[in-house]
Order: C-alpha cells, then structure tokens, then sequence
C-alpha cells in the first residue's frame, strides 16, 4: 500500500547566504551563483558579487607599479597617505606627552650629541617631539602633510617608510657631525627635538623624484632656499638637522628614483640596509674621534 504521503512533493529549502547560514538570500552572485545576503553583495558592472569573488578579483588582478616601484593606487582607502598621517598623529600624541608630563616625555626621548653615545634610540625618537609652541609643530605637519601625499603614492608605503626614518636619523646625525669641538662647543649638551630633519629628508627627496618626472624644479629649490635659510638667521633653530635630513632624504630618494626596473626590489631591500650601515658608522667615527668610543 502506498503512502500518501511520500507521494507529496518536498519543498524545496531556501537557499541560504553561505558566510551567514541563517540569513535567506534569494539574490545570486554574478560571479560564482552562490546566494548572498545583503551584508555580502558588492556592486559589480552586472549586479552584484559576493565578497569572496571580490576579494578573488583583487588578489588576481595585476598591481600597477609607478615608475619608482611603488603600487599605484586609484581608490580612496588604498591611495590615503596612510604612512604620511601615522607619522603625524604620532608627533600629535607626543606632542601633547610633553605637555601633560612636564617635560618627562621629552627629556627622555630628545636628542643631544653626548646623549647620543650611551642612548642611541634618540637618534630618532627627537623627531617625534617638538617645543611647547605650537606653531612648530603645526609648522612641520603642515610641510610633512605637504610633501609626504605626493611622495608616498609615488614611492610605496615601504619605501616612503623608510625615506622618513633614514631622514629622521640623518638629522641627528648632522647635528653630531657639525657639532663642533666637545670640549669647547656647547652643541654636545642642547637638546634638539622636531621633526625637520624628516621634513627636509622629504624636500631634499623631492629634487630627484621632479627630475626623474621630468618636471621643473624651480618651486622646490624656492622651498629649500627659503626654509634653509631661516636655520641661519632665527635662533634656536638646528640647521645641522636641516642639512643631515636634506642630504640624507636626497640621497634615499636618488637610489629608489633611478634605480632600474629590474632591479628594484633589490633596490629597496639594499637601501635601508646600506643606509644604517652608513648613519651608524658616521656616528661610530665622530664618537670615536673624540675619545667617546
């Protein structure tokens, strides 16, 4: 005898997102024809796709290298100077360090010659403070914000990374360089903070990044001309910072710009490897040709 109610058609289940198994999705990936609830659809040319093909299409999709080697960018989140404004709310919470602890923030991470010799994390940490008015700070955010959103897409988030510390450090490393005579000179024992040194290692870098463009420079050599010279002529103003970062940033940003194509990834591993190299032995010889070391 038959039963009457296996005769009875089965509903069919309703088809389910497969990220969210309790959520029912009748609308269909483009792509892979899997449900997608509303959470998972992405806008496509034809309809939608699920966030996993999205993801698989970027993955797949071949990156654009700008002609000094960085990932060309054209969407807004993937192309934010993201290194640029780190770096500034860095200064911005140091700055306001200072402020709250009464100088104990600063007195431990500012930069002066003789310090330099048994604590040489300072070397970098001064470019992260600044003085108590705010128009330095505000001063060398403005420039770094400046120049870093045009220089970081063009170099890559790496590169630019390492453009900045290197320039940060060769700062430091001139006001050691020029400091004179220890004995006799009082820059061994001033303190020196600000972040110039990485702003002038990022102006400096824009002299060969304009000429490999094939762009003019003259804006650039005013900009230089004109910040450099208020080094020399308004006090308490460290133009040894200046020059280190200029010198330092130029020199980075010449390796990376005119490095050949096949070679840049070498390139950008040799860089900071060779530049360390460099600073810490420019230091190691100042501080031994003085009896330090």
């Amino acid at each position: 005898m038959n039963d009457p109610a296996a005769e009875e058609p089965t509903e069919a289940a309703a088809p389910v997102c497969p990220r969210h198994p309790d959520r029912v999705s009748y609308v269909r990936c483009q792509r892979c024809g899997r449900p997608t609830c509303p959470e998972c659809q992405r806008p496509a040319a034809v309809g939608i796709q699920c966030v996993d093909c999205v993801r698989e299409s970027k993955r797949a999709a071949p990156r654009i290298r700008t002609v000094f080697g960085g990932t060309a960018t054209t969407t807004t989140a993937n192309g934010r100077p993201v290194v640029t404004l780190t770096i500034i709310g860095i200064c911005v919470v140091s700055w306001l360090l200072q402020l709250v602890t009464g100088g104990a923030w600063t007195h431990a991470l500012w930069f002066w010659p003789w310090g330099g010799a048994v604590e040489p994390w300072r070397f970098l940490t001064a470019s992260f403070l600044h003085s108590t008015s705010p128009l330095h700070i505000l001063f060398n955010m403005y420039a770094l914000w400046i120049t870093g959103q045009f220089l970081e897409p063009l170099l890559g988030r790496a590169r630019f990374t390492v453009l900045c510390l290197l320039s940060a450090v060769g700062g430091s490393v001139g006001v050691l360089l020029l400091a004179g005579d220890p004995f006799t000179s009082d820059a061994w024992v001033t303190p020196v903070v600000g972040a110039s040194g990485m702003v002038f290692g990022l102006f400096g870098a824009m002299l060969p990044v304009m000429r490999r463009l094939g762009r003019s420079m003259g804006q650039v050599l005013v900009l230089l001309a004109l910040n450099g010279a208020i080094g020399f002529f308004v006090p308490n103003i460290s133009w040894q910072a200046h020059l280190g970062g200029l010198v330092t940033g130029a020199l980075v940003a010449t390796a990376y710009a005119y490095a050949p194509k096949e070679r840049r990834a070498l390139v950008a591993w040799a860089v900071p490897v060779v530049g360390v190299a460099v600073l810490v032995g420019l230091a190691v010889f100042r501080y031994a040709s003085v009896g330090v070391l």
